[in-house]
């Protein structure tokens, strides 16, 4: 029994067959009865292909200008000028009453250098407990990271 294959276009990914974008020969039956029935892939008709193509160049002008953008920021934050400034109450000893946290830092970037930055991709660990500079590193986006420079003064 001979099995005859059809091309097809992935629209989501299909575990140990192919992922969302990709073209692949799979066979008829599955691409009738499962694929393209539950909307997981189309026919990779030249209309089609042409679609893809033209969303695949789409994403890529899109994560290109994403990634120019990620750079600018990480320019702005990695500036001389640009250290965050943020009050505290502290101890005698130094010690902060509580912790600075990523929240904070990202209000305050914002308040200060009109740069806006999630606070879920700073890592700053358990928090800033002490007066003092501290380096937070941030991912801006996939390959570009930088560095925030904060300053913990106390609160008079």
């Amino acid at each position: 029994m001979e099995v005859i294959a059809v091309k097809v276009i992935f629209t989501e990914d299909v575990r140990g067959k192919g992922k969302r974008g990709e073209v692949k020969n799979v066979a008829t039956g599955y691409a009738q009865n499962f694929l393209i029935k539950n909307n997981k892939a189309i026919e990779a008709t030249k209309q089609n292909m042409a679609t893809l193509k033209a969303e695949q160049n789409r994403e890529e002008k899109d994560y290109e200008q994403e990634l120019a953008e990620a750079k600018v920021i990480k320019d702005k934050i990695e500036d001389d000028k640009t250290v965050v400034e943020i009050t505290a109450k502290a101890g005698t000893d130094g010690r902060l009453f509580g912790s600075v946290t990523t929240k904070k830092i990202s209000e305050e970037l914002k308040k200060q250098f009109n740069l806006d930055v999630d606070k879920h991709k700073m890592n700053l660990g358990e928090g800033a407990k002490a007066l003092g500079y501290i380096n937070v590193p941030v991912k801006i986006f996939d390959t570009v990271e930088a560095v925030i420079r904060v300053h913990i003064v106390e609160k008079k």
